[in-house]
C-alpha cells in the first residue's frame, strides 16, 4: 500500500502551523534575552553577586568583564604559525579474542608569511598490552574502550599538540588549536573512579596543558584555543535566568522543583541558547566578551588552565573558543587566539582550515575498520594464533539468504 498523501498533507500542515506559533514564542524569549544584556554596569555587578550566591540545575558562565562587551578584530600578524590536531579511533571489538584498539592522531603544521610551509601528517599508534588495554590501581581496574577510549583520544590529541609546539623553532606567534572543548566533560561521570581522573586528567591531558603554557618566554608566544563549531551551550543565557528569578538568591530545587517546564520565572529564557543571542549582538569578526565556565571539574582539577570561553561571529556561524586562564590573561595570546582563528575560517570557508586538514588526516573510514581487522586476523592466522571471533561476530561476517 501506497503512502497516503491526503492525511499526511494534513498532518504537515499542523505541523508547520504549531511551529509557526514556536516562532512566535522563540521570538519573545529571545527580546528577553537581549533586555537582559542591555543593564547598566551596577545592576552586572548585582548579577554577578547573585551568580556566586545562587543554586542552581544548570550551569552558570561567569562573566569575566561587562557580558554585552563586544571586541574587534586585532591586527593579524605577518607572520605566525597554527598547530591542530584531531583523532579518530577503532575501538576494542568485543566479539575478538585478539583485543586491542587503534587511535590515529592528524598533525598539521602551517606557517604563514615571509616563508610559508605546510607539514601534514597522520599518526595510528596500536594499543595491545595488557598494560594498554586497563587503567588500573592496585587490584582495580578499569578497561579502555569506549567513552573511555575517547577521553583516552583526548589526552592524545592534547599530548601531541604540546609535542609540536614544542618542538617549533621560536620567533613565530603560534596558535595551537584543537577541536571541540578543553573541558573533559566525560570524566564527571561516576562510572569513573578517583584513580581513572588522576590517570587521564591530572598526570595526562593537564600535564600537557601545562607544557604548552611553559613554553611562553619573552622570546616566545604560543597561545592554545579550542573550536566548537555550531555550539548548542547556554551558560550564559542560564546566567541571565538570575536576572528573571525573584529569590535572593536563587535556589532551584528549594525554589522551582515542583513547578513544570514553562512555569518558572525564568523560563521566559528557555528555548535560547547562547549563539542565537550572540548573532545577534556580534558583527562578523567580533568576538563576545569573556566568560569563565563554573563545571565542577574545572574547579576542583584545572587551576590555573580553568576554562574561559567567548563566542566569535565567522562569515558563516558563531562559534565558541575555549581558552584556559593562562591565555586569557595574556592580552597578547587572546588576541592572537581572536585573530589567527578568524583568519583560518576565512581560509576554510567558514570552518579553520587547519582543524579541516587535521580532521583529513585522522579520520578511520567504515572501509578502513573492515581492513584493519581483515589484517589483525590474517596475521595472526599467519602466526598460527588463532583469531577467534564469537558467534555473533561469525554470523555477521556470513550470507544466511
Amino acid at each position: 500500500m501506497s503512502l497516503n498523501l491526503d492525511k499526511t498533507a494534513l498532518q504537515i500542515q499542523d505541523m508547520v502551523s504549531e511551529l509557526k506559533g514556536r516562532d512566535l514564542e522563540h521570538q519573545k524569549h529571545l527580546q528577553a534575552c537581549l533586555d537582559g544584556m542591555a543593564r547598566t554596569p551596577a545592576e552586572y555587578q548585582r548579577l554577578l553577586d547573585k551568580v556566586e550566591r545562587s543554586k542552581t540545575t544548570f550551569l552558570l558562565a561567569r562573566p569575566a568583564e561587562i557580558p554585552n562587551a563586544v571586541h574587534q578584530l586585532p591586527v593579524l600578524p605577518q607572520s605566525y604559525r597554527i598547530l591542530a590536531t584531531d583523532g579518530s579511533q577503532i575501538d576494542v571489538d568485543r566479539h575478538q579474542l585478539s583485543r586491542c584498539y587503534l587511535i590515529n592522531i592528524g598533525r598539521v603544521q602551517l606557517e604563514y608569511g615571509k616563508a610559508p610551509s605546510a607539514s601534514l601528517e597522520s599518526l595510528p599508534v596500536l594499543y595491545a598490552r595488557p598494560e594498554d588495554m586497563v587503567i588500573s590501581c592496585g587490584s582495580k581496574e578499569l578497561a579502555v574502550e569506549g567513552t573511555l577510549l575517547g577521553i583516552k583520544r583526548s589526552v592524545e590529541e592534547t599530548r601531541h599538540l604540546s609535542e609540536m609546539a614544542d618542538a617549533a623553532a621560536p620567533g613565530l606567534p603560534t596558535l595551537a588549536l584543537g577541536d571541540g572543548t578543553l573541558i573533559l566533560w566525560s570524566l564527571l561521570s561516576k562510572e569513573f573512579p578517583e584513580y581513572v581522573v588522576e590517570n587521564l586528567l591530572v598526570d595526562g591531558y593537564l600535564k600537557y596543558l601545562e607544557q604548552i603554557k611553559n613554553l611562553n618566554t619573552k622570546d616566545r608566544q604560543v597561545a592554545l584555543a579550542s573550536y566548537i563549531s555550531y555550539p548548542r551551550s547556554t551558560d550564559v543565557v542560564n546566567t541571565l535566568r538570575l536576572l528573571y528569578c525573584p529569590y535572593e538568591p536563587a535556589n532551584c530545587i528549594s525554589k522551582c522543583d515542583q513547578l513544570a517546564n514553562g512555569k518558572r520565572p525564568c523560563d521566559i529564557l528557555s528555548g535560547i541558547t547562547d549563539s542565537m543571542l550572540f548573532d545577534r549582538i556580534l558583527k562578523p569578526g567580533e568576538r563576545s566578551a569573556l566568560f569563565a565556565s563554573s563545571s565542577s571539574i574545572l574547579e576542583k582539577y584545572y587551576g590555573e588552565h580553568h576554562v574561559y570561553f567567548y563566542y566569535l561571529k565567522t562569515s558563516e556561524e558563531i562559534a565558541r573558543v575555549e581558552l584556559p586562564a593562562w591565555t586569557v590573561h595574556c592580552a597578547e595570546l587572546l588576541n592572537l587566539s581572536h585573530s589567527l582563528i578568524l583568519e583560518q575560517c576565512r581560509l576554510g570557508h567558514g570552518y579553520p582550515v587547519s582543524l579541516s586538514e587535521a580532521h583529513e588526516q585522522a579520520v578511520v573510514s567504515g572501509q578502513d575498520r573492515r581492513i584493519f581487522n581483515q589484517l589483525v586476523e590474517e596475521m595472526l592466522t599467519a602466526s598460527q594464533i588463532n583469531p577467534s571471533s564469537s558467534a555473533k561476530s561469525l554470523s555477521k561476517k556470513t550470507r544466511w539468504v
